[in-house]
């Protein structure tokens, strides 16, 4: 670097838009894809590039963090975590007073191990009273019906699960709705909870 060179920035918008940077990336994560991005012509991997740094921008954006209260063995492996069912917390992000338990199915063995299995749809949802329920004017008005309140990662990229939010003004109760997302096509498998405000 020149004296006069002002050093350059670095982040992860950097780091993903610099295609000799994603090369090396390609070729630890995605060994048998390295080959085939190397061969992309420069405007193919800018477009890439501008792709994965969107998708990590995605996937850093959650709503809600969980917290792991227990897990259930189902299915046994003999040197890799077992598949299980792991029960989480998370709070309304939006309206204190309500958390939620879900259960969901994890899948394990090496790949689940190392975070690339995906983890199947199944999943159970129920909401409860925790503190004294104060809905904000946005959720009264129903302009946040449908809100995503909670969203894991069920696959390494495009299958998620998430959560989300109802206000039944007329009955005066918060309905969840948990199900699976992904690209392409999702799951119609789903469970609903309800919490009553009084």
């Amino acid at each position: 670097m020149s004296v006069n060179q002002a050093p350059r920035p670095f982040g992860w918008g950097v780091f993903f838009l610099n295609t000799d940077t994603v090369e090396p990336f390609f070729r630890v994560a995605f060994p048998a894809s390295a080959c085939y991005f190397r061969s992309m012509k420069k405007q193919h991997r800018i477009r890439v590039s501008i792709w994965m740094c969107a998708c990590l921008v995605l996937l850093m954006a959650a709503p809600a963090m969980a917290e792991t209260i227990g897990t259930v063995d189902t299915v046994f492996h003999m040197f890799s975590r077992d598949d299980d069912i792991i029960v989480e917390a998370f709070d309304d992000p939006d309206i204190p007073g309500v958390t939620c338990y879900l259960s969901r199915a994890r899948k394990g063995g090496i790949k689940g191990m190392v975070g690339v299995a995906e983890d199947p749809s199944d999943a159970s949802i129920e909401c409860v009273r925790t503190g004294h329920i104060v809905l904000p004017e946005a959720v009264k008005s129903g302009s946040k019906n449908g809100v995503r309140v909670f969203k894991k990662g069920t696959s390494l990229i495009f299958k998620s699960m998430q959560v989300v939010r109802f206000y039944d003004s007329k009955r005066n109760v918060l309905i969840y709705l948990v199900y699976s997302d992904r690209m392409v096509e999702g799951s119609p498998k789903n469970s609903v909870s309800c919490v009553r405000v009084e």
